[in-house]
């Protein structure tokens, strides 16, 4: 199995020119050392428990039977013994001397060895550590005009991070690094904080990736140092345990992890995750357990709890201009819109017709928000028209999108009314959205398989461009501005192009089997049967 299911793009300028290697400081491997221990610790719990299990069971007959029947004849020592004698283990330090008296060791003629007081005169060693070391820097630079995108991937029951490179003018697009994740990846939120390494500089720049996955912990990760061991920050109970466990001298006796809602840390698997781009130290999730949590990313504690849904809530948005107010979606089929600072006060609640998929902010119009359904519908509320009752909202329109869930969706930021929608149905479908209403420009199957993440990249030079992944683990960035219909919806706002223009679609080689038998689709083709593989990241 191999499948994307989230992506998010690193605007320009923010990732280092030339990326570090992971150093290992004696600072760091007190750290990495404190992770390891508790995660020693919990699995030595696990065992314990699991062997506990199995002893209070009682054994089968069969096995008792089994144990009856079994001889055992113990070996005597001479017989053993005789078995070790041929390889003479009395003498296995002893070496042998040649002719000029020495050892044949490996290093038993170190005396007549020549020494160097620099590589640089041994006649020998004819590559210097300054040309490899300048070679591997060369390998992982990122130019001014690149852009970074963090994929989060599963394959082969295996979960990490990929980090690509996109390069625009050489229509390229490769694997820079990847990180390790403990458990399944289900959103990730890039961050312009330096988030675990000492106390926040908002003057200073920063590339750091927030990631929830379905442990409940979240994990911040630098994405400009490659080959990490360890996040640099733990947000949850994990984090808490760590920093405990380094705080007293004592022996601290394991917590239990609790399964129970509380004010503290997310106890369920980590759905959403949205980052405050005007309060940058303030970083929103939202669980599976029913929760949304406020954390401050200076001291890595959770600010405060809220409990506005009474099912799963998959989806939050920060508000462009009320920098306070946070938008939610649930599986309990309503949307609230909650100011952070008035947590007891009552909130406005929207219904839809289905479970909640995604909601976002209009950036061009930051009074109205859209939310998608698993029934294929998109909503498009105003935020200033709150109903009586969830079930007497009246949306400005409905899209009925796909036949099907909306799996993926995204609002361009560059270009006006511009929209994406994805959908299990393995379509990518582009949309105009005017005066009169909402209108398609254009469906593709871009042989990503069932659509999990559409993302359209953050800055205007590359405002057309939409990175699509899913089911089958692979990313495209299609260029939509070489798209025919999308030139004549848009012409009016993109620059035009001379000469004969061809569609763009930049993807990377991947080897590895597909996740769905589905015959090879080619991008832009049309295939009507249902997959036999993966089929929904939904709960039974």
């Amino acid at each position: 199995m191999s499948m994307i299911t989230a992506t998010a793009w690193v605007p320009r300028g923010f990732a280092a020119n030339f990326p570090t290697k992971y150093d290992i400081d004696e600072h760091e491997l007190a750290r990495i050392s404190k992770l390891a221990k508790l995660q020693l610790n919990d699995a030595k719990e696990d065992l314990q428990s699991a062997q506990k299990d199995q002893n209070d069971d009682p054994p089968s007959e069969d096995l008792l039977e089994a144990e009856d029947d079994a001889v055992k004849l113990p070996r005597s020592k001479g017989d053993a013994d005789d078995d070790l004698r041929e390889y003479d283990l009395d003498h296995y330090d002893s070496d042998a001397l040649d002719a000029d008296g020495e050892t044949m060791a490996m290093f038993g003629n170190a005396k007549s060895l020549a020494y160097h007081d620099s590589n640089a005169d041994d006649p020998y060693i004819t590559l210097q550590d300054n040309e490899e070391e300048d070679e591997e820097r060369e390998e992982l630079q990122i130019l001014a005009t690149d852009n970074m995108l963090v994929a989060a991937k599963v394959e082969d029951e295996v979960a990490h991070l990929e980090i690509y490179v996109y390069e625009d003018e050489a229509d390229n697009l490769y694997v820079h690094h990847d990180i390790m994740l403990p458990a399944i990846p289900l959103c990730v939120e890039w961050l312009d904080l330096a988030v675990g390494k000492g106390p926040i500089e908002p003057s200073v720049k920063a590339n750091f990736v927030a990631v929830g996955t379905f442990d409940p912990d979240i994990e911040i990760w630098d994405l400009d140092t490659v080959d990490c061991m360890y996040p640099n920050a733990i947000l949850g109970q994990g984090g808490d345990d760590s920093k405990a466990d380094g705080d007293s001298g004592k022996k601290q006796k394991k917590r239990k992890k609790s399964k129970k809602a509380n004010d503290d840390y997310h106890v369920d698997a980590i759905l959403s995750l949205a980052s405050n781009r005007n309060h940058r130290t303030l970083l929103a999730s939202s669980s599976a357990d029913k929760t949304v949590k406020l954390w401050d990313l200076n001291s890595m504690k959770c600010a405060k709890s809220y409990s506005y849904h009474t099912d799963k809530v998959c989806s939050i948005a920060w508000h462009p201009k009320e920098t306070t107010v946070l938008l939610s979606g649930s599986y309990d089929r309503t949307v609230v819109a909650a100011d952070m600072r008035a947590p007891n006060a009552k909130v406005p609640r929207w219904g839809v017709e289905s479970d909640v998929e995604t909601v976002k902010w209009d950036p061009h119009d930051p009074h109205c928000f859209f939310v998608t359904t698993e029934n294929g519908v998109i909503h498009y509320h105003d935020g200033r028209v709150v109903p009586s009752a969830p079930e007497t909202s009246n949306p400005l329109w409905t899209l009925q999108a796909h036949d099907v869930s909306v799996s993926a969706f995204d609002v361009n930021p560059i270009i006006p009314g511009f929209l994406v929608t994805g959908s299990t149905d393995k379509e990518v479908k582009l949309w105009n959205v005017q005066s009169s209403g909402p209108s398609m420009v254009v469906s593709r199957n871009l042989g990503v398989g069932k659509v999990f993440s559409t993302t359209f990249a953050p800055d205007a030079e590359v405002g057309f461009r939409l990175a699509v992944a899913g089911s089958k683990g692979a990313v495209q960035i299609w260029d939509t501005s070489t798209n025919p219909a999308v030139r004549r919806a848009f012409a009016n706002r993109m620059a035009p192009l001379d000469g004969e223009i061809r569609e763009r679609l930049v993807g990377v080689d991947d080897d590895s089997s597909d996740s769905e038998d589905e015959g090879g689709i080619e991008p832009g083709g049309d295939d009507g049967r249902e997959g036999d593989g993966w089929e929904s990241m939904d709960e039974d």
